[in-house]
């Protein structure tokens, strides 16, 4: 009777779909709706003063939408935040989400 070798090398972990990278658009509109409801503020608020119509701002927050640069620094101007600003939450929360989802450093899969 001839046994595999176990296999004590690291083995990537496959993703799965739910710990997918999220897209972009969502996470922007996250980062912008935490930031208003931080601030108390109504989409209509600050919609008016970004000058974006107000379902519009909606759908951006909601990930709907791809939102242009000009539109997202509107937005994050109504905020009190700069583009840079904006972009680096988005960046926090993009790698925040990366390391949650990718296997630890050290950690051996074994497989038969």
């Amino acid at each position: 009777m001839r046994t595999t070798p176990t296999r004590t090398t690291p083995v990537p972990t496959p993703v799965s779909p739910a710990a997918k990278e999220p897209l972009w658009r969502d996470v922007v509109g996250d980062v912008l709706r935490r930031e208003r409801l931080a601030q108390e503020r109504t989409l209509k608020e600050v919609a008016d003063e970004a000058r974006i119509s107000m379902p519009y701002l909606s759908e951006v927050e909601r990930g709907r939408k791809e939102a242009s640069s000009e539109v997202l620094a509107a937005g994050a101007r109504a905020l009190g935040l700069s583009l840079a600003d904006l972009l680096s939450l988005a960046q926090t929360e993009l790698t925040r989400h990366a390391q949650s989802t990718r296997p630890r450093q050290g950690d051996i899969r074994l497989a038969a």
